[in-house]
Parts: C-alpha cells; sequence; structure tokens
C-alpha cells in the first residue's frame, strides 16, 4: 500500500468505536470513557488514518494549558503495519503541535522510532501488574493519615500536580476526582497537602494513578489506601523506576513487571516537574 491509499483526517466523537476496535485489538487498558476524555482534552489534534471509510490507525494529542502536546494512542491495524501509516500519523500530529513542547511514554519499541523524530529519552517507568490482588498488607503508612478527595480540594490538588508534572492538567485532574472518587485520595500536613492518588478503570485492570508525594512514606500511605479498595481486583501501577522501594512493596504483594516506558521530549525539556515527588504516572496515553 502506498501512502495514497489512506487518508488522514481529525478524530471525532463518533470515531470512539473505531479507535476502541484498535486498542483492545492490542490488549490495551483503555475504555470507551477514555478515549472520549482524549478527544475532548485534544483541542482537535487527534489524528485518524482511514481506508475506505474503515480506521486503519489513530494518534491522540492531548494538550494541557495550551503548553504541553501528549502524544499517545499510537495504534496501526495490524494488516496495514510497515506502510506509512505511523509516520503519516505522527507527521501530521508534530506539524500541528510545533507552537508548543511535546512528550510521551513510549515501548521499547516505540523508543526507537521516536528517536528517529528527535526525541531525547527522560526516564524510565515500570508496568506493575497484578492479575488478581489479594492484599495491600506490604505497605507501611507509619501512621500517615489518607483522606477522600472532595471537590472543593481538587484546585490544591491541580496546584500540586503542577509542581511535580511540570504544567497544569486541570482538566484531567477534575475529570479523574469526579468520575472515580473512590480512587481519590490524598494527604495533609499542616492545612496543605503533601500527597495524593487518583486512579481509573480499565478494560483489563484497574490503573492507580498518578500517585505524588512529598516523601516516599507518603507515596507509600497512598497507593496503600489505593489498593485497599481493589482487592480481588486486577491491578496495573505504572512506577517511576527509580522508586525501587515503591517497585519491591509491590513485587512482595505479588505485583510483577509486564514491561518498561521511556518518557521522552523533543526539543527542549521545558516542563521537566519535579520528578523527586512524582512516583506514579497516570498512563503513557496521560502522561
Amino acid at each position: 500500500m502506498s501512502r495514497a491509499d489512506f487518508d488522514l483526517r481529525p478524530m471525532e466523537l463518533s470515531d470512539v468505536s473505531g479507535g476502541l476496535r484498535l486498542s483492545t485489538a492490542e490488549g490495551w487498558n483503555q475504555t470507551e470513557r477514555d478515549w472520549k476524555f482524549l478527544l475532548e482534552g485534544s483541542n482537535g489534534c487527534c489524528i485518524l488514518a482511514e481506508r475506505d471509510s474503515t480506521i486503519i490507525g489513530t494518534t491522540t494529542a492531548i494538550t494541557y494549558s495550551h503548553q504541553l502536546a501528549w502524544i499517545g494512542m499510537v495504534l496501526v491495524d495490524k494488516a496495514y503495519r510497515g506502510q506509512g501509516v505511523s509516520k503519516a500519523l505522527l507527521d501530521h500530529v508534530f506539524k500541528n503541535t510545533s507552537e508548543i513542547s511535546i512528550k510521551l511514554d513510549a515501548t521499547p519499541a516505540g523508543q526507537q522510532v521516536y528517536q528517529q523524530f528527535g526525541f531525547k529519552d527522560e526516564y524510565l517507568i515500570d508496568r506493575m501488574v497484578h492479575v488478581l490482588l489479594t492484599n495491600s498488607a506490604s505497605f507501611d503508612n507509619s501512621g500517615i493519615e489518607t483522606v477522600p478527595v472532595k471537590p472543593e480540594n481538587i484546585k490544591e490538588i491541580v496546584a500540586f500536580d503542577a509542581a511535580v508534572f511540570g504544567t497544569k492538567r486541570e482538566h484531567l485532574i477534575t475529570s479523574l476526582v469526579k468520575e472515580y472518587p473512590d480512587k481519590a485520595w490524598m494527604v495533609r500536613h499542616k492545612n496543605r497537602v503533601t500527597g495524593f492518588v487518583l486512579g481509573r478503570g480499565g478494560s483489563k485492570y484497574h490503573h492507580v494513578g498518578p500517585v505524588s508525594a512529598s516523601t516516599m512514606e507518603v507515596a507509600q500511605a497512598l497507593l496503600a489506601k489505593s489498593l485497599e479498595g481493589l482487592i480481588q481486583k486486577p491491578v496495573v501501577v505504572d512506577v517511576l523506576q527509580d522508586k525501587q522501594a515503591l517497585i519491591a512493596s509491590l513485587k512482595s504483594l505479588g505485583f510483577t513487571k509486564q514491561r518498561h516506558f521511556v518518557r521522552m521530549y523533543k526539543g527542549e525539556n521545558h516542563f521537566p516537574g519535579t520528578t523527586e515527588h512524582s512516583y506514579c504516572i497516570c498512563g503513557p496515553e496521560f502522561g
């Protein structure tokens, strides 16, 4: 197939089923709700490849604070791989986001592709999974109290997240707190937020993250609280690889490493955030 055999166009909400078909075929964890969120937060930068009215490839680019484009959901139907579809999609997205910074979390295979586009490595993230969580007893919370995140706390959580992630993700944080309130917890000390955990449902696993905290002890308390509500359920957590104590605790609960991701950036890294306080990410499609 030549480049002329497929067309590119902006992805719309009516295309969600086509995108979900591709992600489900890959065994990925996204739901219809995830796809809708990505499209609603993209400012029209999500692109699909289409042939004979069938979606054969996608790339999403959710934008945060009109400063950072986060690339995700780079998918191509197996029948059309190796024929320039993903390159055409990425070329198009990069041209349409050239005025702002661009980052992504790549698989090892994707890392080589993105390096050809000028992306540089930032750090590694381990995907830890448990097909049926049985307990969360391996975490010592050292008496740290966790409390539910309420709607009136969202502004504080957004500000804490911005300092850690590098830029504001108000729409993402607000959506996660409101749609999954049972997965949203925080720690306060001296009347200010010192850490939080959010989460969401998935097609295969319950996803825990992001987890951002002032200390490892706070992060462990938050993760323990989140896991308490997921006993007898499949769970996935994407942990920064330098947080070895957290990874060791997860392994003691029976979590295993499924694979790793590489956080990458194009051009200059204008939004490095504070990785010291970042423990688990929201997922490679969200950052």
